[in-house]
């Protein structure tokens, strides 16, 4: 399974290493690779 982000995160997030596109084996293990993606892009915006 594939999941893209449809809008693209801002430079301090993708330099944190935020990915817009992931994937994973299982809807679960997806739901936890965007759920990580997320907060790395969360921790670089308050950074």
């Amino acid at each position: 399974m594939v999941g893209t982000r449809e809008q693209p995160y801002d430079a301090a997030a993708e330099k944190a290493g935020a990915w817009r596109t992931v994937d994973a084996d299982d809807q679960l293990a997806l739901c936890r690779a965007i759920a990580e993606q997320e907060s790395i892009a969360e921790l670089a915006s308050v950074s």
